[in-house]
């Protein structure tokens, strides 16, 4: 057995549960209000390093080929993302700025949310948030739900430490208390959001590439951008759910792959967070998709009474974690380039956001017409670690005799 398929172990999965009836009722994503290019990117490095230097100048390299055109981020680089040219901005400024400019963001993806979802804000009953890029306490979820109003007996779950994979993670984490809830034939309406200001950080992976080989290049700064995102999750006891279905959740999974935890971290330093990305990651997470999907695939089948679904049938919602992750879950899986579209665009207009990204990324699919029936969503992080979920679009009909959203 291999790695990957060591990764995702055998459960009971094979008796096929009944579905547990949830839904995704609203989602909405936000990016700061800079956008800048990569050549704007280019000028702010040059700014505060030699661009000869070993590291730099392979990083400057790498950047112009990643395949992105323009990133979000907090405050433009013109301004030097507030940072003094000679000293890195001191870990308690940055996280400062995190908890009033990155709490704004996530309280608004998170209006747009509730909007869609369009019930009354007191009675959501639980609030899941994740982010890395913010270590303060109280968590910076306190302070969303606080700008948000939401009830004083919310139901509060904060998670860190799960990098890029946290929107799918934060997701996993709602589903099972709303599986919870069921079981308690209790109402579950659940606020899930992410938000990530990677650009805080940049001048500490700047930093760590200044003073590496032209091997050893950090290429995080050509990667990363800022945004948030949220949506809302209901059980079957939330009445509102069988008219604003967006997506039915039919089942999800995760799991580590052995052997991989020093491939991927983002550790606090001096001047605060760096990140490391091996170059064995495109091949590690490539090798772990099939696994999982091949696992979650017969349940997803028994539970929405299909006999005969493979990659082909699904749109996918794939972390944009870079180029060569992307291209290489399109060869592995054998996937067309429209499958992944919504992934690449992201991916090209605005990097990658880190746990935001993959529910942008669903967000983006829902919007991109019709579709397929069927929806699977991905993501990557530190440990190596996989999140998977599968979804089934909300479809009814319409007057006109076509297909439109409901749900199944």
């Amino acid at each position: 057995m291999d790695d990957a398929q060591s990764a995702t172990p055998d459960t009971a999965r094979s008796e096929s549960p009944k579905p547990p009836g949830l839904w995704l009722t609203g989602i909405g994503a936000q990016y700061p209000p800079y956008l800048s290019s990569t050549d704007r990117f280019e000028q702010y490095v040059k700014r505060f390093y030699d661009a000869e230097n070993q590291g730099i100048k392979k990083l400057l390299e790498i950047s112009r080929n990643t395949g992105i055109d323009t990133r979000s981020t907090i405050r433009s680089f013109e301004s030097g993302l507030g940072f003094n040219r000679f000293a890195p901005q001191d870990v308690s400024e940055q996280d400062s700025l995190f908890r009033k400019a990155g709490v704004d963001l996530t309280v608004q993806a998170c209006k747009k949310a509730l909007k869609e979802w369009g019930g009354v804000f007191s009675d959501i009953t639980h609030a899941v948030g994740v982010t890395c890029t913010s270590t303060g306490n109280p968590g910076y979820d306190l302070l969303v739900a606080q700008k948000l109003k939401l009830r004083s007996d919310l139901d509060r779950t904060l998670l860190h430490g799960v990098g890029c994979a946290g929107g799918l993670a934060a997701l996993r984490a709602a589903a099972q208390m709303a599986c919870g809830a069921s079981l308690r034939g209790r109402p579950a309406r659940i606020l899930v959001y992410a938000c990530e200001l990677c650009s805080l950080y940049a001048r500490s992976d700047l930093e760590v590439a200044a003073n590496s080989s032209s091997d050893e290049t950090n290429i995080t700064p050509a990667l990363f951008s800022d945004g948030a995102a949220a949506l809302v999750l209901c059980n079957e006891q939330a009445s509102e759910v069988d008219a604003k279905g967006i997506f039915k959740l039919i089942d999800w999974a995760n799991a580590c792959i052995p052997n991989t935890q020093n491939e991927m971290s983002f550790l606090m330093g001096a001047n605060g967070y760096s990140t490391t990305l091996s170059r064995n990651v495109p091949s590690y997470t490539s090798n772990a998709i099939a696994p999982m999907f091949d696992r979650l695939l017969s349940s997803f089948m028994a539970n929405v009474h299909e006999t005969d679904l493979r990659a082909k049938d699904f749109d996918w919602a794939l972390h944009p974690g870079g180029l060569a992750i992307l291209e290489g879950a399109e060869q592995s899986m054998q996937l067309s380039r429209d499958q992944l579209q919504a992934s690449y665009e992201i991916y090209k207009t605005h990097g990658n956001s880190s746990s935001p990204t993959v529910l942008i990324v669903l967000d983006k699919v829902r919007k991109m017409g019709e579709g397929r029936d069927n929806v699977v969503a991905t993501a990557f992080g530190p440990g190596l670690a996989i999140e998977m979920a599968m979804f089934k679009r909300c479809r009814k009909p319409q007057s006109n005799g076509r297909v439109g959203l409901e749900t199944v």
